[in-house]
């Protein structure tokens, strides 16, 4: 059921601007110096154009995973550590979606215990500039900060719109207007799924296809579709499985999602229904590990190039990064290869990878439950691998850091990525962080973190922060990011 802009537009604005208030430090924290390291020299790699979708926001700006390929990559040069700052606002709710509008503001869904927002930040002073509130988390839904249905994963159309699956059992088109007060959201359309969508069921994404078709998946594997100017809806289970992730799209028409138990490509049918054209089990291992939220691969597909798809799986003793063929058919195995990562007994990620056209980046978050296990000299297990891959199936592990990368998916923790320019990848953090669920932007500046050598070259830290209490759950690259 489709809801129509009559019936439900609505305008909220701020009567002023919201300046930020800054987030205090941890006043019984030892010191720990402000700075590390030292600025950075970016270095060349190579790595194919990602094809802008027609109907999302542009590249870097539009999901969490900056575009349709679920990348984690940008166009453009990072940070490189000269004359770093620190810029933070107290929002006391996890920002973890970052956007960017085609007026450089930030747009974004803060989740916090008095309920989800969609919030719109000036991006160069963190003032707030629009709040939307959204849809309340229902009693039996999954935990604030390890649930990331219900807006946690959306994504800003080509239209400055912000497309968020909410807690009603709904997806909401919002989007923005200018009032007399200054900038507001409007809700402008709204598509019922509480027919389809089980009582306690959330919907944890929504995307569109290269044809404008909005996909949809839920925790328990519904698969859906949505047509944007009908409304109508067509959908179908994965049953026995599960769905804990974000998925891609392509532009011959692939969506690529991923279970607890397989990975699949959907196409749309003749009804513009979701109909499955490939599935592919993965090894789901036999735990639960300590690092996870959901039993199973914890990655969003990321899509390298014009030929596959690559996610980890939970494999025992070690996880695996495991790359595909994704085209509809295949002359030999789907599989391509799959890759040992870390140390035996000891590996899991709720990251997506990072993905360029032949090289993948994996991070270990095996041991990371929440905060505590970072406090009081705790610590989780190390490492951050890049995987090379070839045609010929021959994919190996170019190096491994020892860099420690604790977080979880709906969790505090550091998101990583890649910027490109012109061939140089830094490593850029320019972030938007929450600090125990608060929002903070820091501007860390950090060199390719291992992106050449396993070895962290510098980190820029609030001063008198506690090293380890600090969890990035956000992280973006601004229009405005410089060196």
């Amino acid at each position: 059921m489709m809801r129509t802009p009559s019936v439900l537009a609505v305008v909220l604005a701020l009567a002023a601007p919201a300046h930020a208030t800054p987030i205090p430090n941890d006043p019984f924290a030892a010191p720990v110096p402000t700075f590390v390291g030292a600025p950075a020299t970016p270095r060349s790699v190579p790595a194919p154009a990602v094809p802008q979708h027609p109907f999302m926001a542009p590249n870097g700006r539009s999901n969490i995973h900056d575009d349709a390929y679920q990348t984690d990559t940008y166009v453009g040069l990072g940070p490189l550590g000269r004359n770093p700052e620190v810029l933070s606002t107290q929002q006391n709710a996890e920002c973890g979606s970052l956007t960017f509008d085609s007026a450089g503001r930030i747009v974004t869904v803060c989740v916090g215990f008095e309920g989800p927002r969609l919030a719109m930040f000036d991006p160069a002073t963190l003032d707030l500039l629009a709040v939307f509130p959204l849809p309340p988390r229902s009693a039996g839904g999954g935990g604030v900060f390890s649930d990331f249905s219900g807006g946690g994963y959306f994504y800003l159309d080509d239209q400055d719109r912000a497309v968020i699956p909410t807690n009603s059992h709904q997806i909401w088109v919002v989007g923005e207007t200018t009032t007399a007060a200054g900038p507001a959201f409007e809700l402008v359309r709204a598509y019922d799924l509480s027919t389809i969508v089980g009582p306690t069921e959330g919907i944890i994404s929504c995307l569109p296809d290269w044809n404008g078709l909005l996909w949809f998946v839920t925790v328990n594997a519904l698969v859906g579709t949505i047509d944007p100017a009908s409304g109508a809806v067509q959908s179908m289970r994965l049953a026995g499985e599960a769905i804990g992730n974000s998925f891609a799209a392509d532009e011959t028409g692939g969506v690529f999602i991923v279970s607890d138990h397989a990975m699949y490509r959907f196409d749309a049918g003749a009804m513009r229904e979701p109909v499955v054209t490939w599935r592919e089990e993965y090894d789901r291992g036999t735990r639960l590990k300590p690092g996870q939220v959901n039993f199973g691969s914890g990655t969003t597909p990321t899509l390298m190039g014009t030929d596959w798809v690559a996610i980890t799986d939970n494999a025992d003793p070690q996880m695996h990064v495991v790359v595909y063929w994704r085209a509809p058919s295949a002359p030999g195995p789907r599989l391509l290869c799959a890759v040992p990562v870390f140390a035996p007994g000891m590996s899991a990620t709720e990251n997506s990878l990072i993905g360029t056209g032949t090289s993948l980046l994996v991070e270990n978050n095996y041991g990371y439950t929440g905060p505590a296990s970072v406090n009081g000299g705790a610590t989780t297990e190390p490492g951050i691998s890049r995987i090379d891959v070839r045609s010929t199936g021959r994919c190996v592990t170019r190096w491994t850091s020892q860099e420690r990368v604790p977080g979880l998916e709906a969790l505090p923790r550091r998101r990583p990525h890649v910027c490109l320019h012109e061939g140089p990848r830094p490593r850029h953090h320019r972030r938007l962080v929450p600090d125990r669920h608060q929002l903070q932007d820091r501007r860390d500046r950090l060199e390719a973190a291992g992106r050449h050598r396993p070895r962290l070259q510098q980190q820029l830290r609030p001063r008198d922060a506690r090293p380890g209490r600090h969890g990035v759950r956000g992280c973006a690259r601004g229009p405005d990011a410089h060196p």
